[in-house]
């Protein structure tokens, strides 16, 4: 087989956008170029990569074959690159971290002294629920990966850099936001507006709740903290949400944290890429100045009046 490192590019490129066209525009060319190349591609491998249904495309067994390597072959590319520029003092380069929608509250934050210190680096930032964050991190797409549930059939290596409590929020009238301690018991006439089913807070609070031997009678799930939280403070129903999501003005104004004995629960982020994987000097230096930055703003946050309320 003789297929250019150009022409991987542009494979991997339609394996990741699914179209022909935007894989020719994610290489600046155009359609009739990307499909030419395309076409020499899968006569070179002799087998078909992939089929058009739709106006989507889908990969074959070959094309899938063809796509993983493609994407292992720009990895070492990009890694030796970046050993270059680490020798040069790491001045140029680029790093990928894909989070999970929650993530997104401190993340940026903690991205932010990195990106003062490295100007030049070029950062992909992929925020996803955690399913698509653990699909990408099955095809290993990013550096590195942010999430509170890592899988579990997955050989990782596995970083906890921060503690995620999830806390049971009320309307601010509640009736029970007064009481100094209330019972999960007292709560069982309440509607419970949860995360979607396999996001990680979602995972958390069904195994806490199973453990503690309750059931809510009625509940309402949603995918995303902001609409979580508007729900519970247009009184809907009590709430399950990470401290993170939680803006200290909120507080007290429209939501309120509730003495639930168990709460909050225990869960902590994690900082994660597979085992195998041999991270580039770019992400090296990202990931120790996550890890240090993450337990400066931990001591910050625990200041603020989320933080007071736990």
């Amino acid at each position: 087989m003789n297929i250019t490192f150009r022409q991987m590019r542009l494979f991997l490129a339609l394996a990741d956008t699914g179209s022909v066209s935007a894989a020719a525009r994610a290489l600046h060319v155009t359609q009739p170029t990307a499909s030419m190349q395309l076409r020499e591609i899968t006569e070179s491998v002799g087998l078909p990569l992939y089929e058009v249904i739709g106006r989507k495309v889908f990969l074959t067994e070959a094309g899938r074959a063809l796509a993983q390597t493609a994407r292992a072959v720009a990895g070492e590319w990009e890694r030796f690159g970046q050993q270059v520029s680490a020798m040069k003092g790491l001045t140029r380069g680029r790093l990928s971290v894909a989070v999970v929608s929650t993530a997104k509250y401190f993340v940026p934050r903690l991205l932010g002294g990195f990106c003062e210190q490295h100007p030049s680096i070029d950062i992909a930032l992929e925020v996803l629920n955690r399913d698509g964050v653990v699909q990408r991190l099955r095809e290993n797409r990013d550096d590195l990966y942010v999430m509170s549930q890592p899988p579990a059939d997955m050989d990782l290596e596995d970083q906890v850099f921060l503690d995620n409590p999830l806390h049971l929020i009320a309307p601010a009238s509640h009736p029970l936001a007064q009481r100094q301690r209330v019972t999960l018991p007292a709560l069982s006439g309440e509607r419970f507006i949860l995360r979607e089913r396999g996001s990680g807070t979602r995972l958390a609070t069904d195994r806490h709740l199973a453990a503690a031997g309750f059931a809510p009678a009625l509940t309402l799930e949603l995918g995303s903290n902001e609409a979580l939280k508007e729900a519970v403070a247009g009184h809907l129903g009590v709430g399950i949400v990470s401290r993170h999501a939680l803006k200290a003005e909120e507080i007290g104004r429209d939501l309120v944290l509730l003495p639930v004995s168990g709460f909050p629960i225990r869960s902590q982020w994690h900082l994660v890429h597979p085992r195998a994987k041999q991270l580039s000097p770019i992400a090296q230096v990202f990931r120790e100045h996550l890890l240090g930055s993450a337990a400066q703003w931990a001591v910050g946050s625990e200041k603020s009046p989320a933080g007071r309320r736990r």
